[in-house]
């Protein structure tokens, strides 16, 4: 008897047909997203499509570790590149007006490289060049302006 009013109770009903609902819910978007996986593959197993993934994944990690030594390559070689650049303006000499002479500093990550400077006077222009190895003048010694550009190029002004 009592389980005939239980049967008989669409309170009973109601409740088994959302718990039918809710499951049917769950089992659709799992096959849709089983589906959405396997319609690439050929087969249509997850083997084989654990498989392709497993193939893609070593495959970027090889091209991943081509990139990182071409990357560490690159950083090395960029570290002889000329970075820094120093510029001064200056006059020399006292019977020329203006500040038309120069000079002019490149310099690399380690502060190697060269400067430029030009002396400019009324009746001709020389232009003259020094090596510059760690910041410091490698065979000749630096003028003023040439240190000023040295240290211009140091803090990248």
């Amino acid at each position: 008897m009592l389980l005939n009013q239980l049967v008989n109770s669409p309170i009973i009903f109601f409740v088994l047909f959302v718990w039918l609902f809710v499951l049917s819910f769950f089992l659709f978007r799992t096959l849709r997203h089983y589906y959405h996986l396997t319609s690439k593959v050929k087969k249509g197993d997850l083997k084989s499509i654990l498989e392709e993934i497993l193939s893609k994944i070593d495959k970027q990690e090889k091209e991943l570790g081509t990139l990182d030594q071409r990357f560490e390559k690159s950083e090395e070689e960029a570290q002889t590149y000329l970075q820094k650049i120093g510029f001064v303006r200056f006059n020399p000499f006292s019977d020329t007006g203006g500040d038309q002479s120069f000079c002019l500093g490149f310099l690399d990550a380690e502060d190697n490289g060269i400067v430029l400077s030009s002396l400019h006077s009324r009746g001709q222009t020389r232009l003259y060049a020094k090596t510059i190895k760690s910041g410091k003048g490698k065979e000749l010694e630096l003028s003023k302006e040439e240190e000023e550009t040295i240290k211009k190029a140091k803090k990248g002004k």
